[in-house]
This record gives structure tokens, C-alpha cells and sequence, in this order.
């Protein structure tokens, strides 16, 4: 599997090949840009077949995701243009759902619907711990699958309970694991 660059610069050469005002937003990422969580992902079983590819998508909703609530963090996509911000946010997790869908990973999908959800209630909330702990744990939902503790964590995330953050790095320790031994 590639490295975090190279997953990024991929990211950044199939939002230039879809054209129109995004590409021009697209600019190269930084050699030592990070995607920690494709990679997290793609160290799952079940990335076993298609590693980068998994990567790639898990890169690329959290990169709609940075363009949603933190723009200045964008690996990928620059612009002042908070309008443009969002809408490429949009197409950039639509890019990596229909990835993923076409996969036919549809419950990593779900695991990555569920991060896109719980994330936006968690920054309605001012939570960025949470929503920090939600993508840990929907990484390795991601790569490994999900089970009881997990969803148990994100039910505490839904109905905002304080210790939801520390559950949800919990679980997903805990489930990677238990599916490594």
C-alpha cells in the first residue's frame, strides 16, 4: 500500500480529473502530510483485498469532513470560499461513499455515514474531542468491522453522554484487538 502522501496526491489527482471550480481549489499535498486514518483502516482484515483503495476512501470523507468543520486543516482542497468549502466537502464524501459502495463494502458505508452523523452532532455540541474519537473508532469499524462495544459507544455519542469519547477510543482498541489475536 502506498504512504499518506501518495494516498493524498491520489486524492488530489482524482478531484482534478473531475474538473470544474473544485479542481482548481486542489493543490498538492505536503510530503509530510498525514493519512493516518486511511491507513489505520488499511491495516484492517478487511482491507486485506483492496488496502489502498479503503484508504483512499477513508481519506477522502475525511477530507469532506476538514472541509466542513476545519478548513484550514485541508490536506487537499484550499479555498477562502467557505461555500466552496462545503460543497466540495459534499463531493468529497460522496466521492469516497460511491467508492466504497462500488466495493461493495456496504458496511464499512454505514460505519462511515454513522462517523459523518456523529461528527456533525458532535461539532453542533462544540465536541471536538468527540468528534475526534468518532473517526478513530470509524477507522477501525472501517478496517475491522464493528461489534456490540462499538455500537454501544456510538449510542452514547447520540444521546451526547460525557464519557462517549473515552468509550469510543475504547472499543475500537479494544476491537482491533481482539480480531489480531
Amino acid at each position: 500500500m502506498s504512504d499518506g502522501h501518495d494516498i493524498l496526491r491520489d486524492l488530489a489527482d482524482a478531484v482534478r480529473r473531475d474538473g470544474g471550480l473544485l479542481a482548481a481549489a486542489v493543490m498538492d499535498p505536503d510530503p509530510g502530510a498525514e493519512a493516518g486514518l486511511g491507513t489505520l483502516a488499511a491495516s484492517g482484515p478487511k482491507a486485506a483485498t483492496s488496502p489502498g483503495d479503503l484508504a483512499f476512501v477513508v481519506e477522502a470523507v475525511r477530507e469532506g469532513y476538514l472541509l466542513h468543520y476545519a478548513p484550514g486543516r485541508s490536506r487537499v482542497v484550499v479555498t477562502a470560499d467557505r461555500d466552496l468549502a462545503l460543497l466540495a466537502g459534499d463531493r468529497l464524501y460522496a466521492l469516497g461513499l460511491a467508492r466504497l459502495a462500488e466495493l461493495g463494502a456496504l458496511d464499512a458505508v454505514g460505519e462511515l455515514t454513522d462517523v459523518i452523523a456523529l461528527c456533525a452532532g458532535a461539532h453542533a455540541e462544540g465536541a471536538t474531542d468527540l468528534a475526534e474519537a468518532v473517526w478513530e473508532a470509524g477507522a477501525v469499524a472501517v478496517g475491522w468491522g464493528s461489534d456490540p462495544g462499538l455500537e454501544q459507544a456510538k449510542e452514547r455519542a447520540r444521546t451526547s453522554d460525557p464519557s462517549a469519547a473515552g468509550a469510543l477510543r475504547a472499543a475500537a482498541r479494544q476491537l482491533a484487538e481482539d480480531v489480531a489475536r
